[in-house]
């Protein structure tokens, strides 16, 4: 089985409709995969939930499909930085889902480990905890937090093998295993890509078995996000 594409648009070709749910690696911009969210933008599919740590910046990251409109919902942890984000969500243009963020990448873990749902005491006693099945174990309370599952995860690994083994590098790797084990297809941007064999079995991060489709990106861009601060 093939699974490496000659680019971004070719490895979503087939796979990305209107009304899906789309997970996406990275934490701001570092570890983003920034050809394959481009390349989500220009399939011009329309009403997705998407599940990310945040929404990158404006015009960057998944900032560029929320000023096409193609976000319906977030369902993420952290809304700074983008000013069209914050927008939307209190014009009522867009439905959010805040998450705290260790509780985020353990209901994508759960999602791909195929446990539906788990036990946490983060959110006990606040909004987020609204709506939400709330029990006690050993006198202490805990809400009941459901797993995700993405209908199409995109991901960013430094290398990959042929085979889908991925190695991210550093900070960079951050959202990007429990999103790749939580899609139902799964498509990795790298920026190398080596025959298999050539990856140490040891370093595998991600193994082939959670990996679709993969795209080659050599020269990512990898902007840097500045801090911002009040004007005098």
């Amino acid at each position: 089985m093939n699974k490496v594409y000659p680019d971004a648009a070719a490895a979503l070709a087939g796979i990305v409709e209107d009304g899906q749910t789309i997970a996406v690696g990275g934490f701001g911009l570092c570890g983003i995969p920034e050809a394959l969210i481009a390349a989500l933008r220009d399939t011009g599919a329309k009403q997705l939930t998407a599940i990310s740590n945040n929404a990158g910046v404006d015009g960057f990251g998944l900032g560029q499909l929320l000023e096409t409109r193609q976000i319906k919902k977030m369902i993420s942890s952290y809304v700074g930085e983008n000013k069209e984000f914050a927008r939307q969500y209190l014009a009522g243009e867009l439905e959010l889902e805040f998450t705290p963020q260790g509780t985020l990448a353990e209901k994508l873990r759960a999602g791909g480990a195929g446990i539906p749902a788990f036990f946490t005491k983060t959110g006990v006693g606040t909004i987020v905890a609204d709506g939400k099945e709330v029990r006690e174990f050993d006198g202490e309370q805990y809400v009941m937090e459901r797993a995700l599952v993405a209908d199409v995860a995109l991901v960013k690994a430094w290398k990959a093998d042929k085979a889908g083994n991925l190695i991210y590098r550093k900070t960079a790797r951050n959202f990007n295993p429990n999103v790749a084990a939580a899609g139902k297809i799964t498509v990795v941007e790298v920026e190398q890509l080596v025959e298999i064999g050539e990856i140490d079995p040891d370093q595998v991060h991600t193994p082939g078995i959670f990996v679709h489709r993969i795209v080659l990106n050599a020269t990512p861009e990898k902007r840097i996000e500045q801090r911002t601060v009040r004007s005098n």
